[in-house]
């Protein structure tokens, strides 16, 4: 596992395939604002109620220059059946391989019921148009991060 990213670093680069069976990279969002934010697991409550949260705002990002992209480890044909079932209206990247998760420093031990066992913890990034984190929230409350995350890019595209 990497060293944890702070505000500051240069954003890791990365290339993954993504619902729709297109890649996406991280250079695509080169001179724009990207909310990167990494969830568990497709279709579990917690994260279906984020990605619709984001994909409820997404206009509203769009309108101050941001995009948004959701990335987990599960699969394209897994995310092709996420956004199917909730008319996502995101991007999801599949990282099955764990590497663009580890180099974000995303993947890490996690604690249930007094097991321990290796997962994503629910994290987002904001990062500026220069490749570098503007922001993250760690350890994610889903309720209401959406508008959160949205105030902190209308703070950015104001700088």
């Amino acid at each position: 596992m990497s060293d944890l990213l702070k505000t500051g670093d240069l954003a890791p680069d990365f290339t993954l395939m993504r619902d729709g069976g297109d890649s996406v990279k991280l250079s695509d969002y080169s001179g724009r604002i990207l909310v990167l934010f990494f969830y568990p697991k497709d279709n579990t409550p917690g994260c279906t109620k984020e990605a619709k949260g984001f994909s409820e705002l997404v206009d509203e990002f769009k309108a101050v220059g941001a995009d948004i992209l959701g990335m987990s480890a599960d699969t394209v044909k897994r995310h092709d059946n996420f956004v199917a079932k909730h008319d996502l209206k995101i991007p999801l990247a599949a990282d099955p391989d764990l590497e663009t998760l580890k180099a974000y420093g995303i993947w890490q031990k996690k604690k249930m019921y007094g097991r321990e066992y290796m997962g994503i913890v629910r994290t987002t990034m904001l990062i500026g148009p220069d490749g570098k984190i503007a922001q993250i929230w760690n350890k994610v409350k889903v309720t209401g991060h959406a508008g959160e995350v949205l105030q902190a890019v209308k703070q950015l595209a104001a700088e």
